[in-house]
């Protein structure tokens, strides 16, 4: 039976079991824009593993009792960076599993720090035009309510994308199939792990 014909139920195919073997308590942890596609590519990374997947947005919401949008307008954004950042510590403790992080996250030292002590960071990045294309169908974005959405889009990639670029491994969000992108994710874990194609 070749590899793509195993059952999901039956657990990982051999190649990335040996990922999640190589990873032991570790968290893959994908970082990058709001809009690069960490979390719906994070959810199906994890399928595809047949490991945990957690959001960091999603579990600040519901430790806060409120959405990031509410945060911000009422405790604003040092507060709501001070959570986020203890909520990933503990997020961290519980891999093996594919952890999706705010834009914002990985600009925290502490954070990052955390990460590279925890696990492997991976950077999905995604160009300015694809970006922009994907956040105007958005309107939860607090750090874009602003007079020029897409002037303060740049500025962030600008300040944010030097940083990114200290993550382990970086593989770029396009506009593909995310089964095609959760590929070359998988591909490049293999490499960073050591892990000979079968």
């Amino acid at each position: 039976m070749s590899e793509a014909a195993i059952p999901h139920h039956l657990g990982p195919a051999p190649r990335d079991a040996a990922i999640v073997a190589a990873l032991g308590r570790g968290t893959i942890v994908l970082v990058g824009m709001m809009g690069a596609g960490k979390s719906s590519i994070g959810r199906r990374l994890a399928a595809r593993l047949g490991i945990p997947f957690a959001d960091a947005d999603a579990e600040i919401e519901q430790a806060a009792g409120m959405s990031i949008e509410d945060i911000f307008e009422a405790h604003g954004e040092p507060a709501f960076r001070s959570g986020e950042a203890r909520v990933i510590a503990r997020l961290l403790e519980h891999g093996p599993q594919v952890l999706a992080t705010g834009g914002g996250a990985f600009m925290n030292s502490q954070t990052r720090a955390n990460i590279h002590h925890k696990g492997i960071s991976v950077w999905l990045k995604a160009e300015p035009d694809v970006l922009a294309r994907r956040l105007r169908r958005r309107s939860d974005r607090p750090l874009l309510k602003t007079a020029d959405p897409m002037a303060t889009l740049a500025n962030l990639l600008a300040e944010r994308n030097p940083i990114y670029g200290e993550a382990n491994l970086i593989v770029v969000s396009r506009d593909v199939s995310h089964e095609i992108i959760v590929e070359e994710i998988v591909t490049a874990l293999r490499r960073k792990l050591g892990i000979a194609d079968a």
